[in-house]
């Protein structure tokens, strides 16, 4: 049999465990041109949330439906085959459901990883995997971080943050990240380098607090977060500095607190870019190779939010939400 995570009802606001099911199946017979995958890990990450609400669908997913399989990413190994292009034994990243195993007819966004996994398959979901590479081409092709640039995070304590805060000092980058306690503050300044961290609800307002953090101004905002964060970041940007927009999880299924002060993009002259990482997909090779040789040589780390069960994979993902995850979120199945 296989086991399923499906969308028990629409999430109101930020998600919680009880959204989601699991359900068992038989486990599909292999037809000619599609093959069969046993899924080893499940990446909870929040942008998918996006897709949870009632005729959410767009040109990269279909709106998921009640009672069906929720879509995500999947680290998978082809067990079957009946398709000319991938064979048993291949290593795949791939936009499957939550599921324990997935048969395809290869349509679906699928990236092979290398024949011999040099690092922890969980790795693959999380440096190596997209939220790594979003960190990498976020940093080196759009904001390019100097050593005269201070660099401010939204979600510095998640998947993409944790990365992309470490790039940015490899760059000589003075680096500050907004986080949502404490704890993750002193984490993030005393494991992984960074230089100050701001509390995004503390008891000093957000443009205050950032202020202190960098006096000197911003002169490039890396945001997972949008909203309130977004605004309180262009506040404090310096003149012509980068916005990288990797994310929003603070409007992903709620009204969305729009930006009140964009005519300062105008008289800062700022550039503003927001990006997906899957449309870079011939270049995954370069990004994981980069990021392998920094992980290899003990220039990056790799943190890790790990629990283990696919009926723990709707709780992982609300603990996203709830700020409760230190790196990238992962379900070993």
């Amino acid at each position: 049999m296989m086991q399923s995570v499906v969308l028990a009802r629409r999430p109101e606001g930020n998600p919680v465990e009880a959204d989601f099911a699991i359900r068992e199946h038989p486990i599909p017979k292999v037809v000619d041109g599609a093959f069969l995958t046993r899924n080893d890990f499940i990446s909870l990450d929040a942008g998918f949330r996006n897709w949870m609400n009632e005729d959410s669908g767009d040109e990269i997913l279909p709106a998921m439906s009640l009672h069906e399989p929720v879509m995500g990413l999947v680290l998978a190994e082809v067990i079957q085959s009946k398709h000319p292009d991938y064979a048993v034994g291949e290593k795949l990243m791939a936009r499957f459901a939550w599921q324990t195993h997935t048969l395809s007819d290869g349509s679906e966004f699928i990236a092979r990883l290398p024949d011999a996994l040099e690092f922890d398959p969980s790795a693959y979901m999380g440096v190596l995997g997209d939220t790594g590479m979003s960190a990498y081409f976020g940093m080196r092709d759009i904001a390019k971080p100097t050593a005269q640039d201070c660099v401010l995070i939204s979600g510095a304590g998640g998947a993409v943050g944790t990365i992309a805060g470490q790039i940015a000092k490899l760059e000589g980058a003075r680096v500050v990240g907004i986080v949502g306690s404490q704890a993750k503050a002193d984490w993030l300044c005393h494991s992984l380098g960074y230089d100050a961290a701001v509390l995004r609800r503390g008891d000093t307002p957000l443009p205050d607090a950032i202020q202190a953090a960098c006096p000197d101004g911003i002169d490039v905002f890396f945001d997972n977060v949008g909203g309130q964060s977004l605004e309180a970041a262009i506040t404090n940007m310096n003149h012509r500095g980068r916005l990288v927009l990797c994310g929003a999880i603070s409007g992903y299924g709620v009204t969305p607190h729009g930006p009140g002060n964009l005519f300062e993009v105008v008289t800062k002259e700022l550039s503003i870019e927001g990006f997906m990482t899957h449309f870079r997909h011939e270049r995954y090779d370069e990004a994981r190779d980069q990021l392998s040789n920094w992980l290899r040589e003990g220039i990056i780390q790799s943190p890790e939010h790990r629990m283990v069960g696919i009926e723990n994979v709707g709780k992982a993902f609300a603990d996203l939400f709830a700020g409760e995850n230190f790196g990238k979120t992962i379900v070993e199945l």
